[in-house]
């Protein structure tokens, strides 16, 4: 049977593809590192790790046997600090994943509160987008995501902790600048920059429903992933963009923001979510704060 350190120097190359880099993380020489995981390969029967003098990338075998390696490695993790906390009081850590514009607002103010209420918890924040953190959960990289829906897998809970309005987004001298508010049919046969089918799928499907709805066609002259590359393309006078409200927060210059008017008023929704068998003592204080912090 494998033993907890070889599953420890296999994680460590399988996240690093480097052995360098994997003993020097472990504190390590590199040799032993290796037999630790020629070990590990020879006991499992498969090749988890293909090697050549450039590179070191992961076979499909070492792909699937990563997820449980690192559960494994964060469950033995968990139960040594279990043991510690009897005699310490509530500590540890927790990882967190959030989208970018979640990190304009609802995240700091988190990061606050969790230092102010819970000083003994570590938190570890990983900027990630949704599908990412979909898969760090499953993985045990993060124990809470901050994600867009759905989020439809069994193994998760998750709570809606955000509904905010969408926004417009004006490039410098546009001349709509001087109005207060806007309608969606405004953007009728208008250049808009729009969010990309694949890696902003929440987003793209959001506003072709708005648009379709309300019988409106605009002119897409753009389609990206990240809003703050979205507003970037704002501010160099590309177009205007729709974007969630906390966006506004990134405060490029000379880029204006505006009301939309939509139905619903508020259609952009931010879900936390997390496994049901994590085994982390220190998510449910965490859990409990973020929903308290969201006001959900």
């Amino acid at each position: 049977m494998f033993e907890l350190s070889q599953l420890r120097c296999f994680v460590a190359a399988a996240e690093e593809l480097h052995f360098g880099r994997a003993a020097q993380r472990l504190n390590m020489t590199q040799s032993p590192l290796s037999r630790q995981i020629q070990l590990l390969e020879r006991i499992l029967g498969v090749t988890l790790l293909e090697r050549t003098s450039r590179q070191v990338s992961l076979t499909p075998a070492g792909q699937v046997f990563l997820i449980e390696a690192r559960r494994i490695v964060r469950l033995a993790e968990s139960a040594s600090l279990s043991a510690r906390r009897v005699a310490q009081g509530d500590a540890g850590k927790v990882a967190i994943g959030f989208t970018a514009v979640s990190g304009y607002g609802l995240v700091p103010h988190i990061v606050a509160n969790a230092r102010a209420s819970l000083p003994n918890i570590d938190l570890d924040l990983h900027e990630m987008v949704s599908g990412d953190q979909v898969d760090a959960l499953l993985t045990g990289l993060i124990d809470i995501g901050f994600v867009r829906p759905p989020i439809d897998r069994h193994e998760f809970e998750t709570l809606c902790v955000l509904h905010e309005p969408l926004v417009v987004a004006l490039p410098p001298g546009d001349p709509r600048q001087s109005r207060p508010s806007f309608e969606l049919s405004d953007f009728d046969d208008e250049p808009l920059i729009m969010y990309a089918r694949q890696g902003a799928g929440y987003f793209h499907n959001m506003l072709v429903r708005l648009f379709d709805d309300a019988g409106v066609s605009p002119l897409y002259v753009q389609h990206v992933t990240q809003i703050h590359s979205m507003l970037g393309l704002v501010h160099a006078g590309l177009a205007a963009a729709l974007v969630p409200q906390s966006a506004s927060g990134l405060h490029l210059m000379d880029v204006q923001f505006r009301a939309l008017r939509t139905d619903p008023e508020n259609p952009v929704e931010l879900h936390m979510a997390w496994r049901r068998d994590n085994a982390n003592p220190a998510l449910e204080p965490m859990r409990r704060l973020c929903a308290q912090t969201a006001g959900a």
